[in-house]
């Protein structure tokens, strides 16, 4: 399913045209100059690869089941969150089209080094092992939450309370690794791991009682606890957030004109105020970055 996606830049005074993917689009508008500083920067936009100012859009993998950080507006079609935001106004400083596709997950970084995409922007952490597939250009910080049903039936206060339990994750990420690494401490009782294609899966197995847990970023575990859409169903075990690591929007590594444009795009974001003012906007600003960087999650994320 081809999504477009666009939210928010219209409270930011920005103007941006993002079209259904596939379609033919006009090309972008520059904003104007407005207080947030969301504006076009011909000086970044003249460094983007040409076959990027040819087309004039970039295409983004994402796996909309992790609200708020990328999820499906009430309409079932577009992306919505604070990732679909940033590209939006990734795309309004570089003066190019965003659209925001839905992909799997666990094969996302594998067809954007096959082409199918110019990158992945869907809250991914920034490891060592996928810096062997792609480049990451670091925007936030965010640890891993244990996420129960309300009322914690449980009793699920740790990690080691997950031993012997059911626990449901999103397959390929960061929790499922944790969890793996968990093992050690379990004996002859271990977690029984139940990985799924998407992390809403992983709750419905949670919210129907066939798991007892599930481990979330601690943005999305807040959300489902807070939401008043969900928090009837889960909440958060302990206010622990475990293995703090740092997002990327990750680059196929032969693209390095495309990964430093959106670098430099992503510095005059911060540098203006916007990309606070997003992060504000979707309740996200304790994982606020004070600068981007390049690859800087591997060597201490999980």
């Amino acid at each position: 399913m081809r999504i477009s996606a666009r939210r928010g830049l219209a409270a930011l005074g920005v103007t941006l045209a993002v079209t259904a993917a596939g379609c033919a689009h006009s090309g972008a508008a520059a904003p104007s100059a407005d207080p947030t500083g969301v504006q076009f920067d011909k000086a970044i936009h003249d460094r983007l690869p040409t076959e990027v100012k040819a087309r004039n859009t970039l295409r983004f993998a994402t796996d909309p089941s992790y609200a708020p950080m990328e999820a499906y507006a009430p309409d079932g079609r577009t992306i919505i969150g604070f990732d679909a935001d940033l590209a939006a106004a990734l795309g309004a400083v570089l003066g190019v089209s965003v659209t925001m596709v839905q992909s799997d997950f666990s094969t996302a970084l594998d067809s954007t080094a096959a082409g199918k995409f110019d990158g992945v922007l869907s809250s991914m952490t920034d490891t060592a092992e996928r810096e062997k597939k792609a480049d990451f250009i670091n925007y936030f910080s965010a640890g891993t939450s244990i996420v129960v049903q309300r009322g914690n039936p449980k009793g699920i206060t740790d990690l080691k309370d997950l031993c012997g339990q059911v626990v449901a994750v999103e397959h390929t990420t960061v929790q499922e690794d944790l969890l793996h690494r968990s093992q050690g401490g379990c004996g002859t009782n271990p977690i029984d791991i139940k990985t799924f294609k998407t992390n809403a899966d992983a709750l419905l197995e949670l919210r129907t009682g066939r798991a007892v847990a599930t481990l979330n970023d601690f943005p999305p575990a807040t959300q489902l606890a807070n939401d008043e859409r969900t928090r009837a169903h889960y909440q958060l075990a302990s206010t622990v957030q475990y293995e703090p690591g740092l997002y990327g929007i990750a680059i196929p590594k032969k693209n390095t004109g495309l990964r430093d444009a959106l670098r430099e795009a992503l510095d005059r974001l911060m540098r203006s105020g916007a990309y606070n003012d997003l992060l504000l906007r979707w309740g996200l600003s304790t994982g606020a970055l004070q600068s981007s960087s390049i690859n800087a999650g591997g060597s201490a994320a999980g």
